[in-house]
């Protein structure tokens, strides 16, 4: 889709899923890195290999489908090289003090070539009090918010596992990217734009500030602020809960009828049908009193024939799948979700892109490239550009 496209890529690990949506998409994406490494090829899992800039399982992902360009900042030549390749490119995407800023002037690079897109990735913009902070991802789910709503009442909050607030601020990178290339079309010229990762995170914490701003109106006990809910929906309609084998995802909604007779069929429906629960003014009442008899039922079931059961009586219950069914799972697996990739000559497999392209009808199937180091493209790039790698 975007095969058209050549793309610079300076984000570290703030921005680097957003690069990795657009190279999967087809773009030519072109990361330059430092001649003593670029530091996210250090980063874990690691596997055993002779080659350390080839250890890292996370950098096989997060970095894949990529050419890659080293650097020496106190060669003026490669530095030159670096600033041709910005001129010819189509979008610019950059964290802020990535290690190439002081031989890059953007603002004569955007003059040079009216068409640039630079998109600017920082932990808080570049505006306001925080604007100099930086912020990991621990911190930024602290401070945009996420990690508040974590957890359950009486326990501290919690993170999530691996980098979910970055795989956030890289998807608004894209998003942003794919739009200035829209109104590129539109208009003719490129354009620039700041994404903060503090405003990614806080903008998925919609119904928090729903409850926050109109408390008065929705008349919540607690007040603006929602305790930490654990497995709990906001409406405590819905929770995950324990089986004799595994956990699973159990709400009576939408259809509370179709429920309640499916607990008449199996005798444990209690005092469900006393026509109080009837009652619009009773729908909490109504809600407590199903989610408890829930809890009870679901002990006598399992998990997995208790999910596929529910899908046949159009319920929404979600299994909480342990990884290694979700690692054969029959979904993913008849879409080809899982990608296989060569690194030093070994297969392995790798997590797949969020999204199907087809064309003509036809699924259009983007294999990983090989894991390689940061000179294996160098020659090959310089020549594109009518320089000798010499």
């Amino acid at each position: 889709m975007l095969e058209d496209l050549t793309i610079i890529d300076l984000t570290d690990e703030r921005g680097i899923y957003g690069a990795k949506l657009l190279s999967d998409l087809g773009a030519n994406v072109i990361r330059p890195e430092p001649r003593d490494g670029d530091p996210l090829r250090k980063r874990g899992p690691l596997r055993e290999t002779k080659d350390p800039d080839l250890a890292s399982l996370w950098y096989a992902f997060f970095a894949s489908n990529r050419r890659f360009f080293s650097l020496s900042l106190e060669d003026e030549n490669e530095c030159q090289a670096l600033r041709h390749q910005i001129s010819r490119a189509d979008i610019i995407l950059r964290c802020d003090n990535h290690f190439t800023e002081p031989v890059i002037d953007i603002d004569t690079l955007i003059k040079e070539n009216p068409n640039l897109i630079l998109l600017d990735m920082s932990s808080f913009g570049k505006a306001g009090p925080w604007k100099d902070y930086l912020a990991p991802d621990l911190v930024a789910g602290a401070l945009g918010g996420s990690a508040a709503t974590t957890g359950d009442f009486d326990t501290p909050p919690l993170k999530g596992f691996g980098e979910l607030n970055f795989m956030v601020s890289g998807a608004y990178l894209a998003i942003a990217a794919l739009s200035a290339l829209y109104d590129r079309g539109e208009s003719g010229s490129g354009q620039s734009a700041s994404i903060s990762v503090h405003e990614a995170i806080a903008s998925c914490l919609e119904h928090v500030f729903m409850f926050y701003w109109y408390a008065d109106t929705l008349d919540r006990k607690e007040g603006k602020v929602l305790p930490r809910r654990g497995a709990l929906h906001w409406s405590d309609a819905y929770d995950v809960m324990k089986t004799k084998k595994g956990s699973i995802m159990i709400t009576p909604t939408p259809d509370f009828d179709n429920q309640l007779m499916w607990l008449i069929e199996e005798g444990v429906q209690e005092d469900l049908i006393d026509p109080k629960y009837l009652e619009p003014e009773n729908l909490r009442m109504r809600v407590d009193r199903s989610m408890e008899i829930l809890r009870k039922w679901a002990l006598t079931k399992e998990a997995e024939p208790l999910f596929f059961e529910a899908q046949s009586r159009h319920a929404p219950y979600g299994w909480v799948l342990p990884l290694e069914e979700l690692m054969q799972n029959p979904q993913l697996r008849a879409r080809f979700w899982f990608r296989e990739q060569s690194i030093e000559g070994q297969t392995v497999e790798c997590p797949g892109a969020p999204f199907r392209l087809k064309r003509e009808g036809e699924e259009i199937k983007l294999p990983l490239a090989a894991h390689v180091g940061p000179e294996e493209h160098k020659e090959q790039l310089l020549k594109e550009i009518g320089w000798d790698a010499k």
